[in-house]
């Protein structure tokens, strides 16, 4: 019997028995009569017993016919039941709490009946000890391979082992070595370790259990144990075979060391049986087990020794050949136009993981449709671009003019400053439309991507931020709180310069902050050190931002020229583009060679 046909009879003997339950009322409670109707059968001496509870009254007439009635004034008809020699029985009143009880029986059974229906919908097959792992077997596979996985070629690499291992167990056995008995794929959210885990079964051709790891755990105690070592009997039948946990660290966290209880029992019960297991394989059963986590730093360390996680491979996000890949396997599901430079693209989303460049994708596509265009082209991937990184665009917000000049001079401050220092990254966009939070956004993209920083660079980065306050003062002599953002980027630049980098020539090359925490990004925590220290600390970041603060205002001082004419034409154009800056830049500095050039002419004349 189907899951479904079992849920259709579980609801259809709910409903048989609540329609019996309200039929067994309706049999067994007394008919209801009113007060005057109950006055006159007792005037009539037509009852012949009655019972008290509370001021409900049920009883029996001559004619033996059950009812039931309220009584308003006890006391004033008493006398008369007396009189007419009515047998009277009486008891305490409890009727709130049965009455309630009663009322509830078929609000349980629904319940019931739900509750069954719903965990058999979700394949729990009615019992809390099932696992509930997803398998997929060589006639009906993942239906991936390494094909379809791209942009992290060095891990790709790494695992073509374990599938050459399910495929010709005998390479390895036969020079005395043995498979990995399990490996951990660590890295950022979106980096594909979940594909990589569905490609490894897809090229191997062997059943793959898939699994959560928050699926283990339940509210009752013993529960995920249980299921533990139902999934692993499973696979042992099924062997050569992949087990695959996502989120491992659901269930794999370090212990406490203490008394546990509650949860916490309930996740080391589990873990506990998880060890076991994985170190109990037999030498002629082939069970991989691949976890999958992007929080290594919260595993137990029993579950990170060789034995068990033999291999650890870190995915990492992908470079800008990896995006250019990326960009290929999932470009070739969508029409797109052959102008489209996907190499321009990849270099323009540093940072991107594997999830966002198939998210962007297809809100290139969407944006395509919605302009009704017959192929997606390069400014549907740029709009798809800014529209995840930056947010929406708010066309629709009203800005007055004040703040759009003073929001257009900020941008160009940014920009210029980016523009004129040495060791900085090119402009690649300047533009006054709000997105998201911010009122405008001046954006650099990397020529390559970036894996350790100069000093220049990061004291120019401030300078950058800076750029966009010290623009504000110069031409309206004011400040205002465009730039809170900005000053929380500067100052966090210069205190890790100074705490943890170790460029500061006062402090030295001490680190007094690290950098902690997974693939999630991870907290800095600062090590002791004295008041002293601390003030010296705090003196030499704020001697840092300020000598950035002087040198871009002295910057932005000498090309206020340069200022006016960008802010002019984003004040026209709203946005301009990297090859647009770059023309006003020329046209400034043409002005000012001609300018220079007058200057000497008009010294030699005078000479």
């Amino acid at each position: 019997m189907s899951q479904i046909q079992t849920g259709l009879l579980v609801l259809l003997l709910t409903f048989l028995g609540v329609v019996g339950y309200n039929v067994y009322l309706h049999e067994t409670t007394p008919n209801d009569i009113s007060y005057t109707e109950f006055v006159e059968l007792l005037e009539d001496g037509k009852i012949k017993d009655i019972h008290l509870k509370g001021g409900v009254v049920t009883g029996t007439d001559l004619t033996l016919h059950e009812f039931s009635s309220f009584i308003v004034d006890l006391p004033s008809i008493l006398p008369l039941i007396e009189r007419q020699g009515v047998t009277i029985t009486a008891e305490k009143d409890s009727e709130t709490l049965s009455g309630f009880m009663q009322s509830m029986v078929p609000v349980f059974l629904i319940l019931g009946g739900y509750l069954i229906f719903s965990r058999m919908q979700k394949g729990d097959k009615g019992g809390f000890g099932k696992n509930k792992s997803r398998s997929f077997h060589p006639k009906k596979n993942t239906g991936v391979t390494f094909d379809d996985v791209a942009g992290i070629s060095e891990a790709r690499t790494e695992l073509v082992e374990i599938v050459d291992s399910l495929k010709n167990p005998e390479k390895f056995s036969r020079l005395g070595g043995y498979v990995p008995k399990g490996v951990l794929l660590q890295g950022p959210p979106g980096t594909g370790k979940t594909l990589l885990a569905k490609a490894i079964a897809g090229e191997a051709l062997v059943p793959f259990y898939s699994i959560g790891g928050s699926d283990f755990v339940e509210m009752f105690v013993g529960v995920g144990a249980s299921r533990v070592r139902e999934l692993f009997t499973e696979a042992k039948k099924n062997s050569p075979c992949i087990i695959f946990i996502d989120e491992i660290d659901a269930i794999g966290g370090k212990r406490s060391g203490g008394n546990a209880t509650g949860s916490n029992d309930e996740r080391e019960q589990t873990l506990n049986a998880l060890l076991v297991e994985m170190d109990g394989f037999d030498s002629n059963e082939t069970v991989i087990i691949i976890g999958a986590t992007n929080r290594p730093d919260m595993l137990d360390p029993a579950l990170l020794r060789p034995g068990r996680f033999d291999r650890q491979v870190t995915i990492s996000l992908p470079d800008v050949k990896g995006r250019r890949n990326i960009l290929e396997v999932y470009a070739k599901k969508i029409v797109m136009s052959p102008s489209v430079n996907l190499s321009e693209i990849a270099r323009s989303i540093p940072g991107f993981s594997g999830a966002e460049i198939a998210n962007l994708v297809n809100e290139a596509a969407l944006t395509a449709a919605r302009y009704n265009k017959k192929a997606v082209e390069t400014s549907d991937f740029d709009e798809a671009k800014d529209k995840i990184s930056l947010g929406l665009e708010r066309k629709n917000v009203v800005i007055n003019e004040k703040d759009r000049r003073v929001t257009a001079y900020h941008e160009a401050g940014h920009a210029i400053t980016a523009k004129l220092l040495p060791d900085t990254d090119p402009v690649h966009k300047i533009s006054i439309i709000p997105r998201g939070q911010a009122l405008g956004l001046t954006q650099q993209l990397p020529l390559a991507d970036k894996h350790t920083y100069s000093r220049d660079y990061l004291l120019n980065r401030i300078k950058i931020l800076m750029g966009g306050r010290i623009a504000e003062e110069i031409i309206f002599d004011h400040q205002t709180t465009g730039a809170s953002n900005d000053l929380v980027g500067a100052t966090e630049i210069a205190s890790r310069f100074v705490c943890e980098f170790g460029m500061s020539s006062t402090i030295g090359p001490i680190a007094y902050m690290q950098e902690q925490g997974g693939f999630l990004g991870g907290t800095s925590t600062m090590k002791p050190y004295s008041e002293k220290t601390a003030e010296r600390i705090d003196n030499e970041i704020k001697r840092v931002i300020e000598q950035c603060y002087v040198e871009t205002t002295e910057l932005l001082t000498q090309n206020s020229k340069f200022l006016h004419k960008l802010a002019e034409a984003l004040l026209v154009n709203e946005t301009v583009d990297g090859e647009e800056f770059d023309i006003v830049h020329n046209c400034y500095i043409n002005e000012k060679n001609i300018e220079k050039n007058l200057k000497n002419k008009r010294k030699e004349e005078r000479l």
